[in-house]
């Protein structure tokens, strides 16, 4: 999810502690300003820190001038089959094509499991807001063989176009399969529910109980929010460092179902917050405008249900797993 997502999200939980609320209603929101700040962490340590801190192995920086579809879909394949030959995990960077100021040229890798082989194939030229500026280079796309049966985690198409590339690492897994994973530095230990309980701890150390509520709260909202898409989070880090596949709602960038969280906690908050006042019975004019506000999050919940069925934006399949 977006950024203002998981700070809405953090919001809502440290909302639900009573402390936090008696604290705002005295002119003291900070227990729920910690969770909002705590929702936002993991993204920002990964996208901020953790990102240049990882390292790979090969490094793919294709030329501007001249297209080539095969060198790229080779050193993929390469990367694949190195990590099968010699049995380890093998990173590979995958770097975007910066043609001008705001021009890129696009391109998309597809892992072919039961074709056993890479693909890769040109896309038109895009601005930075990623709209298309000009027709794609001549020739079709590019295949390449590899040894190796592989295992989708997340997608089995990716598109490279903008800014910064992506990474992947080939893992050899127990069973004799090659596992593919997409941005292996993401939703790792900073996605971790163990951390988010000793981001709490550490926080009520130093400002209180509720403070370490609230900032845990937080912390785990936006883990718990981030299941509810595609690639999943390792959950149990440090006991384990897999990745627990996502619910498949869907993708962190669609508008509607984050919009539809964002008004959902703030719905929270504001129950909340009224929950927390003097009044003993519901007044019928909060319930109706509860009622009416669920009504946004119906339509987000039948547009991903929707979406699901007619396997628009769908990442897995039965032989990712």
């Amino acid at each position: 999810m977006k950024g203002i997502t998981h700070f809405a999200t953090g919001v809502a939980a440290a909302s639900c502690l009573p402390g936090a609320v008696a604290a705002a209603a005295t002119g003291s929101p900070a227990a729920m300003i910690l969770g909002g700040i705590c929702g936002l962490l993991p993204d920002t340590l990964d996208f901020k820190v953790w990102r240049y801190l990882y390292r790979h192995e090969i490094e793919v920086i294709p030329d501007p001038l001249r297209p080539d579809p095969a060198m790229i879909a080779g050193a993929v394949a390469a990367a694949v089959n190195r990590a099968r030959t010699e049995n380890r995990p093998v990173r590979i960077k995958l770097n975007t094509i910066r043609l001008a100021t705001d021009d890129w040229q696009s391109y998309a890798i597809r892992f072919r499991p039961a074709e056993r082989a890479i693909e890769v194939e040109y896309g038109p030229v895009v601005d930075t807001g990623q709209q298309p500026t000009g027709p794609a280079p001549d020739g079709g796309p590019a295949r390449a063989p590899v040894q190796a049966d592989m295992r989708i985690e997340y997608e089995f198409e990716s598109k490279v176009d903008i800014f910064d590339g992506p990474v992947f690492e080939m893992r050899p897994a127990p069973d004799g399969r090659l596992d593919v994973l997409f941005l292996p530095w993401h939703r790792q230990w900073t996605h971790s529910l163990v951390l988010a309980a000793l981001v709490g701890l550490a926080a009520a150390l130093i400002w209180g109980p509720t403070a370490g509520l609230a900032a845990g709260l937080g912390w785990a909202a936006h883990v718990v929010g981030d299941q509810l898409g595609f690639m999943g989070s390792a959950l149990w880090f440090p006991f384990s460092r897999r990745r627990t596949r996502g619910f498949g709602l869907w993708h962190a960038v669609d508008a509607v179902p984050n919009a539809a969280v964002v008004w959902g906690s703030i719905l929270l908050v504001f129950w909340n917050l009224w929950r927390g006042g003097k009044a003993a019975v519901l007044a019928p004019g909060l319930i109706l405008w509860m009622l009416l506000g669920l009504a946004p999050i119906a339509v987000a919940v039948w547009w991903s249900r929707r979406r699901a069925a007619s396997g628009d934006g769908s990442a897995f399949s039965e032989e990712s797993f």
